[in-house]
């Protein structure tokens, strides 16, 4: 039996918890939209035959979605395939009203540096920390729509726990949304039956696990970050601030050409009056 088979074998990946089977959640703020979804195994569906977040998410809200996901890759920007090298291969032009990101449980195992929140706008990408910075104001300097992480459910991870806390701190600082699996005792609270039908691992779901367990608590909280009041107000009044800044800074850009295009002209005509002395 290779892989692939042994995936389907695994009871959370029987034909009752198919996806076709999701109802669609009509009147949602998404719908007939475009999102994207970013990640590693997670995202990709590796225990589940690639039915993951952006399948269930596209089927349960009626959008579209890109999903850019590659196994074993890192937020931290190490490799070909980090999440930041494809994040920079996606088309500018999509259009996305939603960008989602997986927060990587490979960067913890790993051991990737956790690095330090800027204060200078200046992102360490060979840090956790940085990544994630990067790939939020990437995101919303390319597409202007809003922005929203996801962790895992919870599984033995100091490490983890770390970049977790970290994105709490980072939502503060940038307003996106996070979609929290990974502190809330409750939806962890699972029988071990219901575990062995919902997980392949301590990490990966299987097909009944984004479907029964996983993806209708992201669909909760998504909809209640979304129809935020404070929300939306908070992203208007950020896009504002940083269209400001960018306009300030071809600004001062504009007037620093102006005074080295005078300059020259300067220094030439001063060579002009020479040659004719």
């Amino acid at each position: 039996m290779d892989e692939k088979e042994k995936i389907n074998a695994l009871p959370g990946n029987a034909a009752e918890y198919s996806f076709d089977k999701i109802e669609l959640l009509e009147g949602n703020p998404l719908e007939g939209g475009n999102i994207c979804v970013l990640g590693s195994s997670v995202v990709k569906g590796a225990a589940s035959d690639d039915d993951a977040i952006a399948e269930y998410l596209g089927a349960r809200l009626g959008c579209g979605y890109t999903k850019s996901a590659v196994n074993g890759t890192t937020l931290t920007d190490a490799g070909p395939e980090s999440y930041i090298k494809r994040l920079k291969k996606l088309d500018p032009d999509s259009g996305y009203d939603l960008f989602i990101c997986q927060l990587s449980t490979n960067d913890a195992t790993l051991n990737r540096p956790l690095g330090e929140i800027s204060e200078n706008g200046r992102f360490d990408t060979g840090t956790v920390t940085g990544a994630i910075e990067y790939i939020i104001t990437y995101a919303r300097d390319t597409w202007g729509c809003p922005v929203v992480f996801f962790t895992g459910s919870h599984y033995e991870s100091e490490i983890y726990d770390a970049m977790v806390a970290r994105l709490r701190e980072l939502q503060g600082k940038y307003s996106i949304g996070v979609i929290d699996l990974w502190t809330d005792e409750e939806f962890n609270n699972i029988s071990d039956d219901d575990r062995v039908v919902y997980m392949n691992d301590g990490i990966h779901p299987t097909r009944a696990g984004y479907r029964e367990w996983w993806g209708p608590e992201i669909e909760n909280q998504l909809m209640e970050y979304l129809s935020s009041e404070n929300r939306a107000q908070l992203f208007r009044e950020f896009i504002a601030s940083e269209s400001l800044l960018r306009q300030q800074r071809l600004q001062c850009l504009s007037a620093q050409d102006h005074r080295e295009q005078a300059r020259e002209q300067s220094y030439l005509t001063g060579i002009c009056w020479l040659s004719l002395a």
